[in-house]
């Protein structure tokens, strides 16, 4: 583009009451390319394939996925409308704070950081399963440790140290290697499209048998442990069903990153409206060529329900005597987490500066800053810290299995669809008053808005429900690695409340122009300090 192109940007930046401050040095494909890594089928799909394969079966998964994927659009494309009309790095809670008030604006910041700390928690932790099933199938050692054991504790120990090397190596990039950022996110879309194609094709080449389309499309499967593992009758299709759609919602969130680039984005207006809606619709077709290959090469599925529906049973059980085709798709699987996990990081961590930019976050003043690389250093370290905090709970499963992996990205994806819905509930709301961008739904609105936020009751319904009946209190054999923790989202947004109740609605204010301010580097004001002036 121009620098005729990148000065309309920093009016435009400017107008929103913002300063040019992050280096404005992505293209419209690299920020595309940010939302649809951390998308990431070669991530969701293979860490959530368990839940829909456990809760509704291939029928649920092969006929459920395209149909969310057109809701989850709904909800895309409205936020592209609202990414277009702000191209700010806020996103969410500051198109709430422009159509609604401050307390919306705090509401919808606390929750998208939730989200986006859940995001890099859940899938650097998800890569570490992965990475330990490569080393495992393998059979490395190194030193004392083998990967190969099949001891519970051990396996848990090795996937947590694993884990922290990956959050490590995030941490470092997105500090040390900003620069390389945009690479590779470019890379990451190649190494998506064409692993999933090299997928699929060892998928229908090597395995010597397939299930027919009958098993695909009509086999439905409860292993919830309500109702004797009925697949009929209205408490299937109304219960046991939705809990499936994590796969697809938790797989279809960080698409936001789009709009949190956008102030590293050259034509942010139009590039970055179209990185959120384009990042969905690319990734429900990938996601769900993929998802067909596995439902068709899952021959043996007593062996998968005995795994609990882990997607890498299907591979070695339908591949028994090829394996180097099974350790092939996990290796492709593994490297696309990895970058997956890097970009949430940049999205998170741009949150959190433009969050505290806004005075939004404790400690606002230090984590605003950037370092001589024009990087927000602190924020980087803040959502580590926060993302490693979250998950130690995952290094006490049982079984071997990680029961707090699972909570994370349950509430990760409500806290998400929450900070995503509020914002479109409120450019609803606000109808003709709005003042779209170049990109804009026109007068298809009302219906697009209006069956997004239908689609999202949806989501934090099925998504908060006990997913097995030992999960519930009042059922015998009830325990505690059972229960559903998605809702202690709705918890942290009650703490959320009080907190504005009783302290920060006296401190937060919504958006503040820092073009009106001193530069950045000598913003150090500390809290208590006199109250900025509102963006909006």
């Amino acid at each position: 583009m121009s620098q005729t192109d990148v000065d309309h940007d920093v009016q435009k930046l400017a107008e929103l009451g913002y300063r040019q401050e992050l280096a404005r040095a992505w293209s419209g494909f690299t920020n595309f390319a940010i939302s649809f890594t951390i998308i990431s089928v070669l991530a969701g799909v293979f860490t959530n394939f368990s839940f829909a394969w456990s809760f509704g079966g291939p029928a649920g998964i092969a006929i459920g996925w395209p149909i969310l994927c057109a809701f989850v659009l709904l909800v895309g494309v409205s936020m592209s409308e609202l990414t277009s009309a702000y191209p700010t790095a806020g996103g969410p809670y500051w198109w709430s704070a422009k159509l609604g008030s401050p307390a919306w604006s705090w509401f919808t910041g606390w929750f998208n950081m939730i989200g986006l700390v859940g995001i890099v928690a859940g899938v650097g932790y998800g890569a570490a399963i992965f990475l330990n099933t490569v080393l495992s199938v393998y059979g490395v050692t190194i030193g004392s440790i083998n990967f190969a054991t099949t001891n519970t504790r051990a396996i848990l120990h090795h996937q947590f140290v694993l884990f922290l090397i990956i959050l490590l190596l995030y941490t470092v990039i997105n500090i040390f290697a900003d620069t390389l950022l945009a690479l590779f996110n470019n890379i990451s879309v190649g190494w998506h499209v064409l692993g999933v194609l090299v997928i699929l094709g060892v998928l229908i080449f090597v395995p010597d048998d397939h299930q027919s389309a009958g098993f695909v499309f009509g086999n439905k499967i409860n292993l919830t442990g309500f109702h004797g593992g009925t697949t009929g009758g209205l408490f299937f299709w109304l219960y046991v069903l939705p809990l499936g759609f994590i796969l697809t919602m938790y797989t279809q969130t960080g698409y936001d990153a789009s709009a949190h680039t956008a102030e590293e984005t050259r034509g942010a207006a139009l590039g970055a409206a179209k990185g959120v809606w384009k990042s969905i619709f690319y990734s429900a077709l990938l996601g769900w060529f993929l998802l067909l290959a596995f439902l068709f090469a899952a021959t043996d599925p007593k062996a998968v329900n005995g795994s609990a529906g882990f997607v890498a049973t299907i591979f070695t059980s339908s591949m028994a005597n090829h394996l180097w085709g099974a350790k092939l798709i996990l290796i492709i699987a593994t490297v696309g987490q990895l970058f997956c996990g890097a970009a949430g990081l940049t999205s998170a961590s741009r949150t959190w500066y433009a969050f505290s930019r806004d005075r939004g976050m404790p400690g606002w003043w230090l984590f605003r800053r950037l370092n001589a690389a024009r990087v927000p250093l602190y924020a980087v370290l803040a959502v580590s810290s926060a993302s490693l905090l979250i998950t130690i709970p995952a290094y006490w499963g049982s079984n071997g299995v990680p029961f707090a992996y699972f909570a994370i990205t349950s509430i990760c994806t409500v806290g998400l669809y929450l900070a995503y819905i509020i914002p479109v509930y409120l450019r609803l709301r606000a109808g003709d008053n709005f003042h779209p961008g170049p990109w804009t739904l026109g007068r298809h609105y009302k219906w697009v808005n209006a069956g997004a936020i239908l689609f999202v009751l949806l989501v934090v319904y099925s998504l908060d429900i006990p997913f097995s009946s030992s999960g519930v209190p009042w059922n015998s054999g009830w325990k505690w690695s059972s229960l559903n923790y998605s809702p202690l989202v709705l918890l942290v947004g009650l703490a959320v409340g009080i907190w504005w109740v009783v302290d920060a609605k006296k401190r937060y204010h919504g958006p503040v122009r820092t073009i009106d301010e001193a530069p950045m580097d000598s913003v150090e004001t500390p809290e208590g300090g006199p109250a900025p002036t509102p963006a909006s």
